[in-house]
């Protein structure tokens, strides 16, 4: 435990297949996640030693969780320790696994005959299995789940709860799958677990996603499978044998650390027409912030000075970034119509609209002449969105900050609504 020297590591509290679970003495409500050199298959019917799997395993979940937590996904996670360590909040573990498919295959296919391999499940196909090894680890319903009233850490699991882990899944998928793709690899399924984190009752994704929890197929090519499919099929298993599997193993612990590399860059430039519009101008700002988007500030206006407004314009476009012009103008805007007829880089209108005069002044930037093509939105955090949702179409971890924001709108609205339904009770 000589590794651990820095850390004051308390009892043993849980030991898996591939991995054990540690008390931090000094941090409580915080455990050592530690990984192991071993792999398995078939509910451990067969396990074998791989050296360097541990390091592998943790590096690829380590870079797994940190993508989905710079896009706003809820995890036990806190941070990698040691190359085959990580920190993580203690959680009561559901004993659910969650699996989610896009490609019908393994055995999907036993289950559902007639069902022919590589059929595409759109939406996702959700699935759920009760932890149990010694009875294979049977399918079950969510009606099973429910009547089976799990209290953890304090927290009765039931209809709001399985709700937000079915949504939550999807989500979680759906981010891996934008992210793997920027590889030209198709994430073909994965498993996931939930936990109930002791100190906040929250349920958080937990566990580990690693190169044991999903398969991957490279150009959607399943014989070149990178995941532990590989193992699984082996007929015997030799020394040889191992090291191709590692092999796997390594080039998808490498090439997930690409993932959380954005794949274009870009920025919003917002025009205001005066510095007194720089309260809403800031809001756009702060709420590009959140998606990860530079955002400029720049002040002119296209009725007193248009010669600087198309020099301001072809500034921008000459550097080759992509951008997203917001335009922001109150009382008659000049600014949005201007730029859209002189630019090929989408415009949003942001009109900072008054009380007084906003009914009247809000037509001049819906109004357009034939052939501009500005949008208009009133709300600034809304405007960023509409900004981020294009740059999205390019940069995989603008799309995943969006999903995430999806997701978790959607559970503060189903929590609200629990928290309403106990206080009506």
């Amino acid at each position: 435990m000589s590794r651990f020297s820095e850390l004051n590591i308390g009892q043993k509290l849980n030991e898996g297949k591939t991995k054990q679970i540690f008390e931090l003495v000094d941090q409580p409500g915080l455990v050592l996640v530690q990984s192991k050199d071993q792999i398995t298959a078939g509910n451990a019917a067969r396990k074998d030693q791989m050296e360097g799997k541990a390091a592998i395993a943790n590096r690829t979940t380590s870079c797994v969780f940190q993508l989905l937590q710079e896009s706003g996904i809820k995890t036990a996670f806190e941070k990698q320790h040691t190359d085959t360590a990580f920190i993580a909040a203690q959680c009561e573990m559901i004993p659910i696994e969650w699996v989610c498919r896009r490609v019908a295959t393994g055995s999907f296919l036993k289950r559902n005959p007639g069902v022919k391999e590589g059929y595409r499940f759109t939406p996702l196909k959700m699935e759920m299995f009760f932890k149990d090894d010694a009875n294979n680890d049977p399918q079950w319903s969510e009606e099973q789940l429910l009547e089976a009233k799990f209290c953890l850490a304090g927290l009765t699991i039931g209809q709001c709860e399985v709700d937000i882990m079915n949504r939550s899944t999807v989500a979680i998928f759906e981010i891996l799958e934008k992210a793997w793709a920027t590889q030209n690899c198709t994430l073909v399924d994965m498993k996931i677990e939930f936990g109930v984190n002791m100190k906040t009752q929250e349920v958080v994704l937990a566990d580990v996603i690693d190169n044991d929890s999903w398969r991957l197929w490279p150009a959607g090519d399943r014989s070149q499978q990178k995941d532990k499919q590989v193992y699984r099929d082996l007929k015997e298993v030799t020394p040889e044998a191992i090291q191709m599997v590692k092999r796997n193993f390594e080039w998808v612990s490498e090439r997930v650390k690409l993932l959380l590399e954005p794949q274009a860059s870009g920025r919003v430039v917002v025009l205001m027409g005066s510095t007194s519009d720089m309260p809403h101008c800031e809001k756009i700002r702060k709420a590009c912030a959140n998606f990860g988007i530079p955002c400029v500030l720049r002040v002119t206006s296209a009725h007193k000075g248009p010669d600087e407004t198309l020099r301001i314009k072809a500034e921008y476009e000459g550097d080759g970034v992509p951008t997203v012009f917001v335009a922001v103008a109150g009382r008659s805007n000049g600014l949005g119509p201007v730029m859209s007829g002189n630019t090929a880089y989408p415009v949003i209108n942001c009109p900072p609209l008054t009380p007084d005069w906003g009914a009247q002044d809000i037509w001049s930037s819906l109004r357009m002449p034939s052939g501009l093509g500005c949008s208009t939105i009133v709300s600034p955090e809304a405007a960023a969105q509409f900004a981020a949702q294009i740059f999205g179409l390019s940069d995989h971890l603008v799309w995943c900050k969006l999903r995430a924001s999806m997701l978790n709108t959607w559970v503060s609205l189903k929590l609200a609504d629990k928290k309403l339904q106990a206080c009506s009770l």
